[in-house]
């Protein structure tokens, strides 16, 4: 299981992923909001650009907005693993998914905790990663909804049946105290508050590591 480190409730951000990028995370998380999908934490595009030039790390891009295709190029010059949309922001996730594919990134989706997987079968053949929300999308340091746990399970178990080869994300609330749960079906964490809250970030990346 791979472990993507988010900046979200962070004040200093840049020293935060200067911090973060000392650890053995594989990925630092970053959350782009805009207010067109929903309320949060808003930082700017040129924010993001100056946090992205302090670290080495892949990023992970999680994009909760409804103007993908701006967001999507401008994203696309990053050091990107991956570029998440929601599922819920557009009506055609298809063409984003070939645009991101267009810039030889991984394409992931994201859902948040009431959609079901039903919505998201259609695609799971033409994408990277699926992004399983644990909390409502736009503010970190919520508590984990343990309700997604059954979508998780019919998620993997849908995969695995139809011999797919995508992973699953698992995106808010992750701490030491549900991790053990979490494991068993997600391929990739994402990690914020428990990490960025804690003295010692590497220690608490390895208090997930089980």
């Amino acid at each position: 299981m791979k472990i993507s480190t988010s900046f979200l409730s962070c004040r200093n951000v840049v020293k935060a992923v200067r911090h973060l990028s000392l650890t053995d995370a594989d990925y630092i998380h970053m959350d782009y909001i805009d207010f067109s999908f929903t309320d949060g934490r808003e930082l700017s595009f040129r924010k993001m650009k100056k946090i992205a030039k302090v670290t080495t790390k892949r990023l992970d891009i999680h994009l909760m907005t409804c103007d993908l295709k701006k967001a999507i190029l401008n994203f696309s010059t990053f050091n990107c693993e991956y570029i998440t949309f929601h599922l819920e922001a557009t009506k055609d996730p298809l063409k984003y998914i070939d645009m991101i594919h267009s810039y030889s990134i991984k394409c992931g989706i994201a859902i948040n905790p009431n959609t079901d997987i039903e919505a998201i079968k259609p695609y799971l053949d033409k994408i990277d990663l699926v992004l399983v929300m644990g909390v409502e999308p736009g503010f970190g340091g919520q508590e984990f909804n343990f309700s997604v746990i059954e979508k998780l399970n019919d998620l993997r178990h849908y995969l695995i049946t139809n011999k797919l080869n995508v992973s699953i994300s698992v995106d808010g609330g992750v701490n030491d105290t549900n991790i053990k749960e979490i494991s068993k079906y997600a391929d990739i964490v994402v990690a914020g508050s428990f990490v960025t809250k804690g003295e010692d970030y590497q220690e608490q990346i390895n208090k997930l590591k089980i």
